[in-house]
């Protein structure tokens, strides 16, 4: 049933944020709720400067004049911009539900379009869209090979070459830690040679998905050195570029059943909202700076060092690094 506009409950903007971030916290991350706040605070900030106090008011040439606003709003790019909207989107669409704004005025939310060499630079999968994928796979592909890919990057934030390189035997259970060794006389490599030899630590969760999938899901074959890979075709050994499809596929919104207009603008094109294996592993390190992980501790897991980190993978809004240096200053 459509809800008319006089139908609407009165909602002041500030409380429905608040709301929002409520409903968010059952079931995203700290980091994720927090990457809302910041990214619906201007918005905020823009129904107080325009005096608007109720969400029923709200009409879609608002929205387009926001949206200019914040363009204009400080020096941001195009990516950053484009996070903001795609969020106030889902702001907009909760809202519709509880009967405070049009439940179709979320629809009218301009995405701006990045190009290609823009979102390469940039491109980085958010913990929040992560985790929705990681819990459809969960759902509905338990132990598939691209549940295990994407669960793998994420979570550990290694290269899709060092996944490449893994062997059954590199998986250590009882001790819930995975070994990364660069072997080059055997055919695989690791991007920092020998330096890229190290030991990273498995969540209970990453681990139990292992062990299921070598149990039921992985093919029992060899490389061309006898050894066991842990990602397989049948053909062998998962090659790096299908590594690489495997993660387009799974982070398209197509493959979850969720709309992507590009796509459905033009059949048969590459999804736009794909993102690349390089962007896993960005995301999965903004993400573990994001939940207070020493950098140090990054450093030494993504196999990345401290100036490389913070010029290329550190993707932390400013106001994200503020607040959490807030909270260390809180406590001397």
């Amino acid at each position: 049933m459509t809800i008319d506009r006089d139908d609407l409950e009165p909602l002041e903007p500030s409380t429905a944020q608040q709301l929002f971030l409520d409903h968010k916290e059952a079931g995203c991350s700290e980091s994720t709720v927090r990457n809302y706040k910041y990214r619906t605070n201007h918005f905020i900030r823009w129904c107080q400067q325009e005096g608007i106090d109720n969400l029923n008011e709200l009409s879609g040439r608002d929205i387009q004049q926001y949206r200019l606003w914040r363009k204009d709003d400080g020096t941001l790019n195009k990516l950053t911009l484009r996070m903001q909207m795609s969020s106030l989107r889902v702001f907009l669409k909760w809202a519709g539900t509880i009967e405070a704004v049009p439940e179709s005025l979320y629809d009218k939310v301009m995405i701006p379009r990045v190009s290609p060499e823009e979102r390469q630079r940039d491109e980085t999968l958010d913990a929040d869209t992560a985790q929705e994928i990681l819990d459809y796979l969960t759902k509905y592909e338990y132990g598939s090979i691209e549940h295990v890919v994407l669960a793998l990057l994420w979570e550990t934030g290694m290269r899709s070459g060092a996944a490449h390189s893994l062997d059954v035997e590199d998986v250590n259970f009882d001790q819930g830690r995975i070994r990364l060794v660069h072997r080059p006389d055997e055919g695989t490599t690791l991007k920092n040679g020998k330096a890229g030899d190290r030991l990273v630590a498995m969540t209970p969760a990453l681990s139990d998905l292992l062990e299921d999938y070598i149990e039921d899901q992985r093919r029992a074959v060899e490389d061309g050195h006898s050894r066991k890979p842990l990602l397989t075709t049948a053909r062998g050994r998962m090659h790096r570029n299908t590594i690489r499809r495997v993660i387009y596929r799974v982070t398209s919104p197509c493959y979850r059943g969720d709309p992507c207009p590009d796509c459905e603008e033009k059949p048969n094109a590459k999804c736009p909202e794909a993102v690349s294996p390089h962007a896993v592993r960005r995301g999965s390190i903004t993400h573990f700076l994001s939940e207070d992980v020493p950098v140090e501790v990054v450093s030494d897991r993504m196999n990345v060092s401290r100036k490389v980190l913070d010029q290329h993978y550190d993707k932390r809004s400013e106001e994200v690094k503020l607040e959490q240096r807030r909270g260390y200053l809180d406590h001397i």
